[in-house]
């Protein structure tokens, strides 16, 4: 049987992993491509992707039937929870179900991620964002304030999952996010003063085994990795 899309993405790409975990839960295989010189307008493989995607992101989803090409990892993943038999689980028995996993999903986009790729990327990339004590104590302050909203929800629910009694979109997109910065942010310190619960979450919800097949073991540090100044 023919993979259901494929995803065009550089490697390691925690959007692209989300999508795999929603995928796998659903039943549909997805292929990975990476080989292809990201903006490189030379590289015939990345003229033939920019001809599907005018816009040049990535990840970027195109389906095998060539229904749909599709862009920005949150439409991405609700496409594929949408498109297999677990939809209804994935995104939500009832409307106010369907809408608190919304809610946490936008969260993961716009209040997690956003705070944690700066300072991935001066840790790791400086070269595209260079290392700065105040703007990368300015994104984990933030990040902080977010990971406690989580905290929060964990405290006051069945501590398993975000909504409901199963794992949904909601966990994965949190766990996506989480699981990137527990890489470098969330460290020991943090989580015992503001995030006891959430390592537990994330450990439950990496023995789903579709959830471990996608995102791998749980790395962690005890203190928080900081770039290099000049």
């Amino acid at each position: 049987m023919a993979p259901f899309a494929t995803i065009y993405t550089y490697p390691n790409n925690i959007r692209v992993q989300r999508a795999q975990a929603v995928a796998k839960l659903n039943g549909l295989e997805i292929v990975e491509d990476s080989d292809f010189q990201l903006a490189n307008p030379s590289d015939p493989k990345w003229a033939a992707i920019l001809a599907k995607f005018p816009y040049g992101k990535v990840p970027a989803l195109s389906t095998t039937d060539g229904s749909l090409n599709l862009t920005e990892g949150q439409a991405i993943v609700r496409f594929l929870a949408d498109s297999g038999p677990k939809s209804e689980q994935l995104l939500g028995r009832t409307a106010v179900d369907r809408a608190l996993i919304e809610q946490w999903a936008c969260f993961a986009e716009q209040e997690l991620l956003p705070n944690i790729y700066p300072c991935f990327l001066m840790v790791h990339r400086p070269d595209l964002v260079p290392y700065t004590p105040e703007g990368y104590d300015a994104s984990a302050k933030k990040f902080e304030r977010a990971v406690k909203h989580v905290e929060n929800a964990l405290a006051k629910g069945n501590g398993k999952f975000l909504v409901g009694e199963e794992v949904t979109v909601a966990d994965v997109m949190i766990a996506g996010a989480l699981i990137l910065a527990s890489k470098l942010l969330l460290d020991a310190e943090m989580k015992k003063s503001s995030a006891p619960s959430v390592e537990g979450y994330l450990r439950g919800l990496l023995e789903i085994p579709e959830l471990k097949e996608s995102f791998g073991e749980l790395e962690t540090v005890q203190e928080r990795l900081r770039g290099k100044t000049e």
